[in-house]
């Protein structure tokens, strides 16, 4: 690939300075795209940096139309496109199926590919390919703290209820339930598992590297109701099916992650819950939340939710009220210092 190098004057008598080329934003993305596959990024990260990178990219073209270089972009620009991002941009537009007039990102969207972008142009700096980085100055915006990403022990019970157990799929969805709730795995490890994968004599799942998040192998205990029920969804899918996979369609595929979350926003529905996001991950947020309540320790948690940070998990931890009560009044150290009265 041929690239345009800059020109740039030296003074006499100067020492020489080192020369950049000079990128267009298509092989700007090509550059940073390579060395991350290099890292051995998984494609669903690599497909996420050129999806978030051409949306960026259509805004310059519209909005910039005679910036060319990735050199041209400065930090004000970009804080013009987090504005445009934040206050201007359709939700939803150009999606097939969803239509909608509101109008501004969620601070969370605009994390993600502000995330993705610093990625691409850090790793342009670091292999030299461009002199000043414009994300160097720039921050994620500030975010409140959620404290409904949780559900509670009645929503719980009501999203329980709600599955068709005698029914192959509802009785699939109803043993996918549980096992989040009791094992605290990602959707995509979830329903990445195959029969082998489960020890039900010790009763663990084995997780392969290659389906965890952070590529490192880990072990997930359950609990001997959710090991009865995925044998028992095993042994069903053996007089349909060849294959192992556990979690499947009613034809024997694959189930995705998207579906999967569609089946659980219509749970959630049915169960009249409403004003929290129903996913796989309120899940994982509720197994984390229920595992400290019931007195499970940090480290131990980290290590069942494979977060390779601790801060990482304690952004899933979020008490609310009833819960700090609660803890108060049972742990408060004026209890032992100040008698009751009778």
């Amino acid at each position: 690939m041929s690239l345009k190098k800059r020109e740039r004057r030296v003074p006499n008598g100067a020492r020489t300075l080192r020369e950049f080329p000079r990128l267009t934003l298509d092989q700007a993305l090509d550059f940073a795209v390579n060395a991350k596959k290099a890292e051995g990024l998984r494609e669903r990260t690599l497909a996420d940096y050129a999806k978030h990178y051409g949306y960026f990219a259509a805004w310059l073209n519209e909005a910039h139309p005679d910036v060319k270089y990735i050199d041209e972009i400065s930090t004000q620009l970009i804080r013009d496109h987090i504005s445009y991002m934040k206050y201007d941009r359709t939700r939803y537009e150009g999606h097939k199926y969803i239509t909608t007039e509101d109008v501004g990102l969620s601070d969370t969207t605009v994390n993600i590919r502000l995330r993705t972008l610093k990625a691409i142009f850090n790793q342009l700096e670091r292999d030299e390919l461009l002199e000043n980085n414009p994300f160097a100055k720039v921050k994620l915006l500030r975010q409140d703290v959620d404290l409904t990403n949780c559900l509670t022990d009645e929503e719980v019970k009501a999203v329980l209820a709600q599955p068709n157990r005698r029914d192959f799929v509802g009785f699939r969805d109803y043993v996918a339930i549980v096992t989040l709730l009791d094992s605290g795995l990602r959707v995509s490890e979830l329903l990445s598992i195959r029969a082998g994968d489960i020890d039900f004599q010790t009763r663990f799942i084995v997780l392969p590297g290659e389906l965890n998040k952070n590529r490192k192998p880990r072990m997930v205990p359950i609990s001997g109701h959710t090991a009865k029920l995925l044998l028992e969804l095993i042994e069903e899918n053996k007089q349909f099916f060849s294959t192992d996979r556990i979690f499947m369609s009613s034809f024997g595929d694959p189930v995705s992650p998207n579906h999967f979350n569609k089946r659980l926003k219509n749970y959630g529905h049915k169960a009249g819950i409403e004003g929290k996001k129903m996913t796989a991950h309120v899940y994982r947020h509720t197994w984390a939340r229920a595992m400290v309540l019931n007195g499970a320790d940090p480290f131990t948690i980290q290590k069942m939710g494979g977060w390779a940070d601790m801060r990482t998990m304690r952004r899933y931890v979020q008490l609310d009220t009833d819960d700090l009560r609660k803890s108060h009044d049972e742990y408060s150290p004026t209890n032992r210092f100040i008698k009751k009265r009778k």
